[in-house]
């Protein structure tokens, strides 16, 4: 079997190098070349038509997934290079060939080659790479996130825009989304509508309450290592954070 002509995409040269160095020692592989960053990356894929790309995730302009759906045709055998966590690992395991976990090991990339050599020898089409999905697991996103919800006004159901919410709080075990002028009753959980929201808007600041973070105005230190949100409506009001999920929001917000 013809060795695979492989492209090397990372935006830090170290890690390059590193890849490069070990690839050098693997028979299977033809280095092409390499590329550091997205926009290259495109250009090399579809003039040398390689047949696996070692693909960092995380890059600068253009990501590993927006390199893929760039791509004209059906894309090459990836190998994606990440610094995940376990989880977004697993969604790799399902999605693409292989991962590799940086900082990676020599026998991790030989390893990673010849899944894609079996892979190759089985002669069997390979299901299309869903770069879609492993992008949604990736960054938690949901399938179909809500953009509106039913609320209760009295005898009315009224839908209410998801963006206009600025937290959802528990009142008596019932769900309240309030958009800055009221608070509407909900048939949903709190755990339900935190699968279906965007994590990278709302934040889940207590077990009673749901924070939609474009709403924000303001972080205030409160007692016991806690904090404060102070929302963006004309109230000024104020939703509770738990310790722990402070050291999350900080993390989350680099503040």
């Amino acid at each position: 079997m013809s060795a695979l002509r492989t492209l090397v995409v990372d935006d830090e040269k170290l890690a390059r190098d590193r890849l490069v160095r070990f690839l050098a020692d693997v028979p299977e592989v033809e280095l092409v070349g390499e590329a550091e960053n997205g926009v290259e990356a495109v250009a090399r894929i579809e003039a040398d038509h390689p047949d696996l790309v070692f693909l960092d995730v995380q890059m600068p302009g253009m990501d590993g997934f927006e390199v893929l759906r760039a791509l004209e045709g059906p894309p090459p055998a990836v190998v994606f290079a990440t610094a995940y966590d376990e989880y977004a690992i697993r969604a790799f395991e399902v999605q693409a060939v292989d991962y590799l976990l940086k900082p990676f090991a020599r026998a991790r990339v030989a390893e990673a080659v010849q899944r894609v050599q079996q892979r190759r020898a089985r002669a069997a089409a390979a299901p299309p790479l869903d770069i879609e999905a492993l992008a949604r697991l990736l960054t938690g996103r949901p399938a179909h996130a809500l953009t509106q919800l039913s609320v209760h006004a009295g005898k009315r159901i009224l839908l209410l825009p998801v963006a206009e919410v600025r937290w959802f709080g528990v009142e008596h075990r019932l769900v309240y989304a309030h958009n800055g002028e009221r608070g509407f009753m909900t048939n949903y959980t709190l755990r339900e509508l935190e699968e279906r929201l965007d994590p990278e808007v709302f934040f889940r600041a207590h077990k009673a309450s749901l924070v939609n973070l474009e709403h924000v105005k303001e972080i205030v230190p409160w007692f016991g290592g806690r904090y404060k949100l102070v929302m963006r409506d004309a109230a000024g009001s104020e939703v509770p954070v738990s310790r722990s999920a402070a050291r999350a929001l900080r993390a989350k917000l680099r503040w």
